[in-house]
């Protein structure tokens, strides 16, 4: 399978960008998904996720309320919605991919794509 992200850049802060991560090689639907995110300086971590049915959705503390994850199995495309946007948002942004038997769709990520740079600035 591959994830090619798409949709990152230079935004001000308070401002939105949508982020997008097309899947090839099997269907999305196969797949939970998850968005990452790495800062300059600091350890990746799970920003958001969607289950591959798309029932259920985890999003990190620090951007509840502001990035929305989603699906469209249809296009083989998942999303990441970021409003209202922080400096601290600024990072490296990855699609990831889990196969649901290997677990929950917040367990350890299989596939990954080469990530987008998202810069928040004030």
């Amino acid at each position: 399978v591959q994830l090619v992200e798409s949709g990152g850049g230079l935004v001000q802060a308070g401002g939105s960008l949508r982020l997008s991560c097309a899947v090839s090689g099997r269907t999305s639907s196969s797949y939970h998904m998850g968005w990452f995110r790495q800062a300059p300086g600091k350890d990746r971590e799970l920003v958001s996720a969607i289950s591959n049915s798309g029932a259920t959705k985890y999003r990190a503390d620090s951007v509840k309320g502001r990035f929305t994850i989603s699906r469209d199995n249809a296009k083989n495309t998942v999303y990441l919605q970021m409003n209202s946007l922080k400096v601290e948002d600024t990072a490296v942004y990855y699609c990831a991919a889990r196969e649901p038997l290997s677990g929950s769709y917040l367990g350890v990520y299989d596939y990954w794509g080469q990530g987008t740079l998202v810069t928040v600035s004030s």
